[in-house]
């Protein structure tokens, strides 16, 4: 009953916002969302550290079709469901009331947590599908109707790239659902369906799941649609863009493409760590010549997602607990770092780093913030982004060294664009941009702080984390 307490309550919030008054709208849909996030952190809490699904809901949704309402919990999905429900109030509350965001804004925003919880939990293929395709929808109508310059042409673009290959997933499943012995959806009986297959079938399926889940990573050259959608996106569409959504293409890999087809994996993979790694090194390097602070941060998500994508398909304990404790650092940090993109653009009119400078002088609470985050995207040890990429790295030399060698770039690299961004935005004298720089509000310090918080703790304690996560990695890596 939980977990469909985790649907249910950002379902229905979001179409009772619209009968809300518009003044009330932002305050009813951070209410509703820290009450997902306070029954998720309750579960959390209490959660069993064990391989097996929790609180397991099973109903034949229809029955001529082999299709079940199949949702539960394990130690991986967890993770990103806490991810969600963590991430989506503080999204929610880093809204400005100047944007105008009508309850409109609110709804789609609630939606889209609900159609994510649904992706993490969904034990039934065609419900993950399901699930997939709606978290779509709010996001395209975000990035549409808040988005910036050219936000029309460049929706679009990221709708025909997510949309085809999501019908390419659903091209796999049908196939794996005809090859099922009853004609059923159910994740158990597609993983006995995929792994019966011959290695020719097998590597046709792995195409078709890797073009899916690569364009929502995304991986290169599958990420082209990405830079340009979250400079155009409002900046909580970045947030959920890049904190929340990505992690769809890298969860769906974990639990369906790589226990479901184990002849292909152990096939093809070694070409799909080589795109990953070369996306790291492609995007680390452009992300040095950017200027524009949304576009730099965008093209680190595509340099720390490409070794989690190689992490998980080196297909060890090492490469998947990293590429899951990644996830979730990685989640934390680009949030962090788009929302202090926005306040500096809010503040000054500009994300051009050439023009500003000076900021820590005339906002400290801000500088510290922003260098706390910031040193977690560069895995400084005792940061979040530390854990996860050092698991990451020691998963892939295990496949390859030289593959290490190259991913380990990402935090030398990481740390050039990152630094420089920092010294030419909050160091030095303050610019004409930034002489009227005010510090942190109230409502900012109450996202930035819990972020803050959670850079440190996860960095502190990520024991918290692996040990939930474990066993069902471990189950994953036997083979079910």
């Amino acid at each position: 009953m939980i977990t469909l307490l985790l649907i249910l309550i950002p379902l229905f919030s979001s179409l009772l916002i619209l009968s809300v008054p518009a003044r009330f709208a932002k305050i009813f849909a951070f209410a509703a969302s820290f009450i997902s996030f306070a029954v998720t952190l309750a579960v959390f809490i209490s959660f069993p550290v064990s391989a097996d699904y929790q609180y397991l809901i099973d109903y034949n949704w229809i029955p001529s079709l082999g299709i079940h309402f199949k949702v539960g919990i394990d130690g991986i999905s967890i993770l990103m469901v806490l991810l969600t429900t963590f991430l989506t109030p503080l999204i929610i509350l880093s809204a400005r009331n100047e944007d105008n965001h009508t309850p409109v804004f609110y709804a789609l925003i609630l939606f889209m947590e609900m159609a994510l919880t649904g992706v993490f939990v969904s034990l039934d293929g065609f419900l993950f599908y399901i699930f997939w395709e709606l978290a779509l929808i709010p996001i395209y109508f975000i990035c549409l109707l808040w988005g910036g310059v050219n936000r029309v042409n460049i929706t679009i673009k990221f709708f025909i790239y997510t949309l085809t290959g999501s019908l390419f997933m659903l091209v796999a499943l049908i196939i794996l659902y005809l090859h099922t012995p009853n004609h059923t959806f159910d994740i158990n009986d597609l993983y006995h369906a995929g792994r019966s297959l011959d290695s020719r079938m097998q590597g046709i399926l792995f195409l078709f799941f890797i073009l899916a889940f690569g364009i929502k990573m995304p991986i290169f050259p599958l990420h082209t649609w990405q830079p340009d959608t979250y400079t155009t996106a409002p900046a909580q569409g970045s947030m959920l863009l890049s904190g929340i959504m990505l992690k769809m293409g890298i969860y769906g890999a974990i639990r369906w493409l790589l226990p479901m087809l184990p002849e292909a994996v152990h096939e093809y993979s070694v070409y799909v760590m080589w795109f990953a790694i070369a996306g790291v090194v492609y995007a680390s390097v452009i992300a040095i010549t950017r200027s524009d602070m949304k576009r730099l941060i965008a093209y680190s998500s595509i340099a720390h997602v490409g070794l989690i994508a190689a992490g998980i398909f080196a297909f060890n304990i090492q490469g998947l607990q990293g590429g899951i404790v990644q996830m979730l650092s990685h989640g934390v940090n680009v949030c962090g770092l788009f929302f202090v993109a926005d306040i500096i653009q809010n503040r000054t009119k500009t994300r051009e780093i050439p023009l500003l400078g000076g900021i820590r002088s005339k906002a400290p609470m801000l500088a510290t913030a922003f260098l706390i985050i910031m040193l977690g995207a560069v895995a400084l040890p005792l940061t979040d982004g530390f854990v996860g990429e050092f698991l990451l790295i020691n998963g892939v030399f295990h496949f390859s060294p030289y593959m290490a060698a190259l991913g380990g770039l990402t935090i030398i690299l990481g740390a050039v664009y990152m630094f420089r961004a920092y010294q030419r935005t909050a160091l030095g004298e303050t610019s004409q941009a930034t002489d009227h720089f005010t510090d942190l509000t109230l409502t900012e310090k109450a996202v930035l702080i819990p972020l803050v918080i959670m850079v440190l703790f996860i960095g502190i304690f990520p024991q918290v984390f692996l040990n939930i996560s474990e066993p069902a990695v471990v189950k994953l890596l036997s083979g079910y």
